[in-house]
């Protein structure tokens, strides 16, 4: 959705240590049944617009390190207004898939409103999403705790 921050978020990221391969319009290339790769069309490479500053390039203003060719795409963020009627996850328990090029690929819906970290917000579901991958899952670890802590509370009650 246009000028819902994607370009300030993706700017703070940068200014975070992260690196940028397209801001707006993303190549994406079918790599194997599980794999998609993204990347930047030619014209627009490394361009980010900023609303009242105008087009900066990210390359020539951060440096080499700020920037990189392509990205294995394994989640998608989706970025939308606030809908105080609309039902957010809040546990996380249960993956949501988009799909490119016939490959599934975790798809998050975020939430935008006036005061949220956009950049704070994305970096956590980047990181909470490479933990899913290596084994650990906040969710479930929560629900596990809760049930155990239940099965004590039955316990005692047994007594």
């Amino acid at each position: 959705e246009s000028g819902i921050g994607k370009s300030e978020a993706a700017l703070e990221l940068i200014k975070r240590g992260h690196r940028l391969v397209t801001d707006d319009a993303v190549e994406i290339r079918k790599v194997s049944n599980e794999t998609l790769v993204g990347s930047a069309p030619g014209v627009t490479k490394y361009f980010i617009e900023l609303r009242g500053i105008g087009i900066i390039d990210v390359k020539t203003l951060f440096g080499v390190e700020s920037v990189k060719e392509t990205q294995e795409i394994d989640m998608v963020i989706k970025l939308e207004d606030w809908n105080k009627d609309k039902e957010y996850d809040r546990l996380g328990l249960e993956e949501e898939y988009t799909e490119y090029l016939g490959n599934k690929v975790v798809c998050h819906s975020l939430p935008i409103r006036p005061g949220r970290n956009l950049a704070v917000i994305v970096e956590a579901a980047a990181v909470n999403h490479r933990q899913k991958k290596m084994g650990y899952n906040a969710a479930k670890e929560l629900y596990r705790r809760v049930q155990e802590n239940l099965m004590k509370g039955d316990e005692e009650d047994d007594l």
